[in-house]
C-alpha cells in the first residue's frame, strides 16, 4: 500500500509488536497528541495512535498498532500486520527472554509484511541491572534491521526510531525532524554517562564479527 499524500502529509502504519511487559503500551503513549487521538479496532483489540511528525519535507504521521495486550493470549491475528510499511520490535534489556524471543516477532512480520522496514529497540536502558548486554545484540545484524536503545519513560532516543523508518520510507537520507513532538514528562533520567558507554560499547559491536550461534548471545 502506498502512503496517502494529503496536502503534503505523508501517512504510514507502523506495526509495533514484542513480548508483553517490554513497554511497547508506555513508549507510544510518551506521544501526548497520539494518545489523545487514538482509536480502538475491537475486532482485533487494537489501538492505533496516530503519531505526528514535522519534518523539513512535511507532515509524516505515523499510525503504530498496539496490541493493547493481545500477544499474552498468543500470537497476533494477520489483520493486525495486514497493509504494515514499517515495523519496530521491542524487547526489554532487563529481560534475557524478550531478546530470545525476537526473531520469532521478526518471523511473523516478515512472513505477512516482507522486506518492510524495521528497527529493533532495546528498551528499559535507564535500568541499572540490564540483563541483555549492548555487544549481545547481533541479531538485527543478521537480518538487516536498525538497533537503537531507548528508554520509554525518560524519552531518552524516542524520536529515532521514528526518523529512521522515515528516511527508509521516504528515501531521503537527509530528513530531518524541524519540531521537537509533544511528549508526556519524564518520570524518570537516565544516566548520561552509562548512555555514553553503551553508545560506545554499540560502536565496538558493529564492528566485531558475528557469533556463529544465536545462543552465545546471551
Amino acid at each position: 500500500m502506498d502512503a496517502q499524500a494529503d496536502a503534503n502529509k505523508l501517512v504510514f502504519k507502523l506495526v509495533l509488536v514484542g513480548d508483553g511487559g517490554t513497554g511497547k503500551t508506555t513508549f507510544v503513549k510518551r506521544h501526548m497528541t497520539g494518545e489523545f487521538e487514538k482509536k480502538y479496532i475491537a475486532t482485533l483489540g487494537v489501538e492505533v495512535h496516530p503519531l505526528d511528525f514535522q519534518t523539513n519535507y512535511g507532515h509524516i504521521t505515523f499510525n503504530v498498532w498496539d496490541t493493547a495486550g493481545q500477544e499474552k493470549f498468543g500470537g497476533l491475528r494477520d489483520g493486525y500486520y495486514i497493509q504494515g510499511q514499517c515495523g519496530i520490535i521491542m524487547f526489554d534489556v532487563t529481560s534475557r527472554i524478550t531478546y530470545k524471543n525476537v526473531p520469532n516477532w521478526h518471523r511473523d512480520l516478515e512472513r505477512v509484511c516482507e522486506g518492510i522496514p524495521i528497527v529493533l529497540c532495546g528498551n528499559k536502558v535507564d535500568v541499572k541491572e540490564r540483563k541483555v548486554k549492548t555487544s549481545n545484540v547481533t541479531f538485527h545484524r543478521k537480518k538487516n534491521l536498525q538497533y537503537l536503545e531507548i528508554s520509554a519513560k525518560s524519552n531518552y532516543n524516542f524520536e529515532k526510531p521514528f526518523l529512521w523508518l522515515a528516511r527508509k520510507l521516504t528515501g531521503k537520507q537527509d530528513l530531518e525532524f524541524v519540531a521537537a513532538p509533544a511528549l508526556q514528562p519524564a518520570e524518570t533520567v537516565v544516566d548520561p554517562e552509562l548512555m555514553a558507554k553503551y553508545a560506545a560499547e554499540m560502536e565496538a559491536a558493529e564492528a566485531a564479527p558475528l557469533p556463529d550461534d544465536e545462543d552465545s548471545e546471551l
